[in-house]
C-alpha cells in the first residue's frame, strides 16, 4: 500500500482540483490529510484503488509521488504517537506522511508513509499493524 502525495500552489480550489480528478473517476479516499505552508501546500491520501489513482491523477496533469505506508496501533493516550515517531526516528526513518486510519478498540490504527517500509515494520515491533 502506499500514500499519494500532491504537492501544490496554496492557495483556494487546490484540494478541489485534486479531489474532483478522484472522485470523478471512482476513487475513493481512505484517509488523507493536507497542509499549508507559506506559498506551497501539500495534500497526501491513501486509496483502496491505486492504479485509478494514478490514471485520474495523470489524466488531469497533476503531479505526485508514492510513498510506501505502514500501520501502528497508537494507544488513543497523551504521547501514544510519541511512542511510534521515537520507534520510527530510532531506525533513521524518514516519514513523509502520518494520519489516522481506524479505531480498533481504544487504540488509533495511523499510516505512516515512510522511505523504508521494511525498516519502519521491523521499527514498530508490536505496535506495527496491517492496514
Amino acid at each position: 500500500m502506499n500514500v499519494f502525495i500532491v504537492e501544490v500552489e496554496n492557495r483556494a480550489g487546490q484540494l478541489s482540483r485534486i479531489v474532483t480528478a478522484l472522485g470523478s473517476a471512482g476513487v475513493n479516499i481512505t484517509t488523507g490529510a493536507g497542509l499549508g505552508l507559506s506559498d506551497s501546500g501539500g495534500f497526501g491520501f491513501v486509496t483502496d484503488d491505486e492504479n485509478g489513482a494514478r490514471q485520474a491523477l495523470n489524466a488531469a496533469s497533476i503531479m505526485f509521488k508514492t510513498v510506501p505506508v505502514v500501520g501502528a496501533m497508537v494507544p488513543n493516550a497523551a504521547g501514544g504517537l510519541a511512542q511510534a515517531a521515537r520507534k520510527l526516528a530510532g531506525a533513521g526513518v524518514n516519514v513523509q506522511f502520518v494520519a489516522p486510519m481506524a479505531m480498533r478498540g481504544q487504540d488509533t490504527v495511523v499510516v505512516f508513509g515512510v522511505d523504508d517500509a521494511a525498516a519502519a515494520k521491523a521499527a514498530l515491533g508490536e505496535l506495527a499493524a496491517d492496514v
